[in-house]
């Protein structure tokens, strides 16, 4: 489908307004694609800037601070993913998402070390529009939470309330995506989850079997834990994670 085809597919009905009081920014320099994506989030009530450079894109991220950043994997002055650390650094809270026409392991995996979610070219509108508001609701629970208790599982700690993790007093940097789904795993205890309740939990996807962001997600945080400690995450072949 092509991008144009994924803009006449949105629901032209009354917008439900998963924008209200966010502002995405848009890093893309081919002007019909960012033209397409702005037309179709501001639609949805988000507010949304467009930069075609990763230039204009750090301006915009220290004049504006958006809550996510939509990035094209390459860029006129630079790599995409370089722009996503920046903004990491700068401002650990926000959302980031990969535009990428490849579509390759490698590309893939390399691109969600720090960031929360990626979409692959030609994609469709309407899957952005929920993309992003998925990754929002992931960012954002904690503004809605009162202080709670950290959670615990032997010698692992998630601070509920910061959103630090710790394990054996050591503190683990994690993506707000992979928290969400280290968070569940925990409040499962030792039960195997299965793939399919992952990614409606975490990523709110629906029957989409063949995504491998859940195998994508469980290698960096074992990466991350197992530097910390023994082995943690366990792989049930066929059927899910669980936590040893």
């Amino acid at each position: 489908m092509s991008h144009a085809e994924g803009q006449q597919g949105t629901d032209v009905g009354v917008p439900t307004g998963p924008g209200v009081g966010a502002t995405v920014l848009v890093v893309e320099d081919e002007p019909s694609i960012a033209d397409v994506l702005a037309i179709a989030l501001r639609y949805h009530r988000f507010d949304v800037m467009v930069a075609g450079t990763v230039r204009d894109a750090l301006a915009l991220a220290e004049r504006t601070r958006p809550d996510v950043a939509l990035l094209d994997v390459m860029l006129p002055d630079g790599d995409g993913r370089a722009l996503a650390r920046e903004l990491r650094a700068r401002r650990p809270e926000m959302a980031l998402l990969f535009l990428t026409a490849r579509d390759a392991p490698a590309e893939v995996v390399g691109a969600l070390g720090f960031g929360d979610d990626y979409i692959t070219k030609p994609f469709n509108i309407d899957e952005v529009v929920a993309r992003i508001g998925a990754v929002l609701r992931r960012t954002r629970d904690g503004d809605v939470l009162p202080q709670r208790p950290p959670l615990r599982y032997g010698d692992l700690e998630l601070d509920e309330t910061t959103y630090v993790v710790r394990r054996a007093g050591r503190t683990a940097q994690l993506t707000p995506t992979e928290y969400a789904l280290l968070r569940f795993l925990v409040r499962n205890g030792g039960r195997v989850v299965p793939k399919e309740q992952l990614l409606r939990h975490v990523w709110q996807y629906e029957h989409t079997p063949e995504s491998t962001v859940v195998e994508t997600y469980i290698s960096y945080l074992r990466r991350k834990l197992d530097a910390l400690g023994p082995p943690l995450i366990t792989t049930r072949r066929g059927v899910g994670y669980g936590l040893a």
